[in-house]
């Protein structure tokens, strides 16, 4: 099997999204990929997130993961996002660092690498759809070869979301975490084709 090389950016408020990073990174490990942990830099202001306890303590908690880089981009063959939904779209902080991505993306360090992504909402239809397709869009003007879970797994019957996993009300619930192992592992087997 080819040397899957995978970077898991992810953005969190509360801490749902670093569990689904951490969940899906441990998953691909063990179906044997080099994998990077990184996070979106916080680009909301200090007096906002000071405001809140819980999005402080969260904050406080990542400090040492390192925030995602162009060289973690150029690095990985392998790209598995995973970020809050923020009014059907993903958040401005996720939105900031690919928004710089335009000379890898001209120079073609984004094309021809496995993307999948996960999200996360309050409610069941707070636009958990949307964000993963909006995010499959952008890797497709990338170049990017998708790789939704699909109903690949009798998990996802169960999770009911072939786009990508998108746990609901915060908490983690076993099928959810399965789903997100399975997304993991399917993404590193389809990468390791694309780089043979």
């Amino acid at each position: 099997m080819s040397t899957v090389k995978l970077v898991i950016p992810f953005y969190t408020t509360y801490g749902t999204n670093h569990q689904m990073a951490q969940i899906a990174e441990e998953a691909a490990k063990e179906a044997g990929a080099e994998t990077r942990l990184r996070r979106f830099a916080e680009t909301a202001p200090d007096e906002v997130v000071n405001g809140q306890d819980a999005w402080k303590e969260q904050l406080e908690k990542m400090q040492g993961i390192p925030e995602v880089s162009h060289d973690d981009m150029k690095w990985a063959n392998a790209y598995l996002i995973s970020v809050p939904t923020r009014y059907g779209n993903m958040p401005s902080q996720a939105a900031a660092f690919i928004d710089t991505l335009g000379p890898l993306w001209q120079n073609g360090d984004l094309a021809n690498k496995a993307f999948s992504a996960m999200t996360s909402t309050s409610t069941m239809h707070g636009g958990r759809e949307t964000t993963l397709q909006a995010m499959y869009v952008m890797a497709m003007h990338w170049g990017s070869v998708l790789v939704a879970p699909g109903y690949t797994g009798e998990i996802m019957f169960e999770t009911g979301m072939p786009y990508g996993i998108a746990p609901t009300g915060g908490d983690i619930k076993d099928a959810e975490k399965k789903a997100i192992q399975h997304q993991a592992k399917r993404l590193v087997k389809m990468a390791a084709k694309l780089a043979a």
